[in-house]
């Protein structure tokens, strides 16, 4: 399905994660699907509350409140973008020192395309536990698996609705 690496970065205590997956379906209908916060209590289990607090054509603003086993933490991000090709997800507020996530979407045709989503992020001193940063790699490392999932559940395959519209073209074969 694809590749994951989660590996402390260079200076101490930072994590970086990197996902890149093929899907068959649009890069705009998969921007879509990350772009839009407000649905994402709906479709990842540790997003308790979303809110668009801002958007516009150039950057979506939102906040978000997680909960997985004991860690709970809000988070209001300023996310710059350019659909269908990227997002870039821009911590204003929230439990890290610092937090950088850049979603890339590469179209591949008629094929799909794909979305490659690279985090880096670092704790706040003494914020965190050892449970709090395993839960949160977890999470984090779990986000692209649960965007695809969603895909899977709410968009057609791009080759199926090829396939249904060839389907459908009158066959002058009749003979």
């Amino acid at each position: 399905m694809g590749l994951i690496a989660v590996e402390p970065a260079n200076k101490e205590g930072d994590v970086e994660i990197r996902r890149s997956v093929l899907v068959p379906y649009s890069a705009e209908a998969m921007f879509d699907l990350i772009e839009q916060a407000e649905f994402y209590p709906s479709f990842l289990p540790w997003c308790t509350a979303a809110e668009i607090l801002e958007r516009s054509d150039d950057w979506v603003a939102a906040r978000l409140e997680f909960t997985y086993l004991s860690l709970r933490f809000t988070m209001r991000t300023r996310n710059p973008k350019r659909r269908p090709e990227w997002l870039q997800v821009r911590m204003v507020e929230g439990p890290f020192k610092q937090f950088h996530g850049d979603w890339h979407l590469v179209p591949l045709a008629d094929q799909g395309c794909r979305v490659a989503f690279d985090l880096s992020y670092q704790f706040s001193e003494g914020l965190v536990d050892q449970v709090a940063k395993a839960a949160l790699g977890r999470i984090f490392g779990s986000v692209v698996e649960a965007f695809v999932k969603r895909a899977e559940a709410t968009l057609p395959p791009l080759v199926a609705a090829a396939a249904g519209a060839s389907a459908k073209s009158p066959n002058a074969s009749h003979g």
